[in-house]
């Protein structure tokens, strides 16, 4: 059990300080018995359900973990849900997944089918309880945490995970990149996702490492005197939290305590690597993993690595050869089961010796994992994970879209963008349907850069002109 797991390492640490916001710090007894407080309030909203579902949807703060670990102790399968969700999501996956539970911030926008309940409000969160559905697919026997990752038919996918999966995927991480009890982790990416999850949740309880949490955006300013204020030795966050911090005068003087940096396994612009490791001293790392299989590659040496690092603790890479890229497949210890509800999908892509093939084309190099491309059509923006097809799927369905491309470019400052081609009548005003995808997605699915044309130029056998869309960025400050 992973509860079992987790109060075990909570337990371990005493009044150590564990997790803190910019509101509030527990040690690690105070979380150990406000978790225990608000499992008690867990269990009353849901008398008699089995195995309970419980969303959380919310931003980085105390009071997320705190719901989290009550949400274990009470017996429920906690589903960890993007806090940037849009209506439309939201409620795709409580059709999907049948949740009994939605803790969340009060902006979140709910299904409509539950009744607001005050009973497990916990500093900004709040919880809607929905009416049981007995439709809903059954979890698996050993399934005690779910995450979502974006899915090819536009809906997203709930990826169920063992307890013992959770328990590895922290376990080989701190083995791995030698987190220890002296360590601070400052983390911006969202708990939700990977990045955070697996590097910075269970990891620092199993060692007694404290945990700090940033919200909102991270601006260089207020990244900066979390570092200063918390002592992190580790920071946590997405592609464009370094590229805010080398706009500004930054040195190793300002961040005296901090050893290590991690990125996404979004590109992260190269020039931003160098001028952060120039001006700091500090390693920049780049995280690599899959929501699927948690995290993979660590490098030993980042400065010199010529890739995204080496295989962790309890994982098997295995990539192209003869010096040629091919698809990245994985075995890991932190691997999930399955996908609730997308029947056999997950177990399409898991070979009989137990590989998961990912979306990912690469090599190795040196033992040093190398990314050269992609399959599919999910594109990395800063980080977040974007089905082309869905966003194209709703996009067309817009007032006056007839059709819709939806691709990755370049902006004018050579940074990832998303952007959207569509075919409407020459008049059609950007802001029409971009104010339909707000009322449906979330709002980094919404592309920044739009071209309207009379028609998509596709080849003869139907598909997308993808250079001939291309060619259309290539002045992006001309794009609408």
């Amino acid at each position: 059990m992973l509860i079992d797991v987790i109060t075990q390492a909570v337990r371990a640490h005493g009044d150590a300080p564990a997790v803190a916001d910019r509101q509030s710090s527990l040690s690690y007894r105070e979380l150990d018995a406000a978790s225990d407080r608000r499992s008690a309030d867990v269990r009353r909203l849901l008398p008699g359900r089995e195995r309970p579902r419980v969303g959380i949807q919310a931003g980085n703060s105390v009071a997320y973990v705190v719901t989290y670990l009550a949400v274990l102790k009470a017996g429920c399968v906690p589903f960890l849900v993007d806090r940037a969700s849009g209506a439309q999501e939201t409620r795709v996956i409580q059709e999907d997944c049948g949740l009994d539970l939605l803790v969340h911030e009060e902006s979140t926008p709910v299904p409509e089918h539950g009744s607001r309940c005050g009973v497990l409000r916990t500093g900004p969160l709040h919880t809607t309880r929905f009416a049981v559905r007995h439709d809903r697919p059954d979890l698996h026997d050993e399934t005690e945490v779910c995450r979502f990752t974006s899915g090819s038919t536009g809906r997203p996918n709930c990826i169920e995970f063992r307890g013992r999966a959770v328990h590895r995927a922290a376990a080989n991480w701190a083995d791995g990149t030698g987190l220890s009890g002296g360590d601070g982790i400052l983390c911006f990416a969202s708990l939700s996702n990977g990045l955070a999850f697996n590097t910075s949740l269970l990891s620092a309880f199993l060692v007694g490492a404290r945990l700090h949490l940033g919200s909102g955006l991270p601006t260089a300013g207020a990244v900066s005197r979390m570092l200063r204020g918390s002592a992190a030795t580790r920071l946590v966050g997405f592609p464009a939290l370094y590229e805010s911090l080398v706009r500004r005068p930054l040195s190793a003087e300002a961040l005296p305590d901090l050893r290590t940096a991690i990125s996404s396994a979004a590109p992260l612009n190269p020039a931003t690597r160098q001028q952060f490791v120039d001006r700091t001293g500090v390693p920049l790392q780049n995280y690599f993993g899959i929501a699927e299989a948690g995290p993979l590659t660590f490098a030993r040496n980042p400065l010199t690595d010529p890739g995204l690092g080496q295989p962790l603790p309890g994982v098997e890479l295995r990539a192209g050869g003869d010096g040629e890229p091919g698809v990245v497949e994985v075995r890991s210890e932190s691997m999930g089961t399955r996908y609730l509800n997308a029947p056999k999908a997950f177990e399409s892509r898991v070979g009989a010796d137990g590989f998961y093939r990912t979306s990912d084309i690469g090599c190795l190099s040196n033992g040093s994992l190398v990314l050269t491309g992609r399959t599919s059509q999910v594109i990395n923006i800063g980080g977040r994970k974007i089905d082309a097809v869905e966003v194209s799927e709703a996009l067309a369905g817009a007032p006056g879209v007839r059709d819709a491309i939806v691709l990755e470019v370049a902006d004018r400052h050579g940074t990832s963008a998303l952007a959207a081609v569509l075919a409407a009548d020459p008049d059609l005003d950007p802001a029409g349907p971009r104010r339909h995808l707000a009322r449906r997605l979330a709002p980094y699915k919404i592309p920044s850069l739009v071209r309207i044309v009379a028609e998509i130029p596709r080849s003869s056998s139907g598909k997308p002109a993808t250079a001939a869309l291309r060619r259309m960025f290539d002045d992006s400050e001309n794009v609408q």
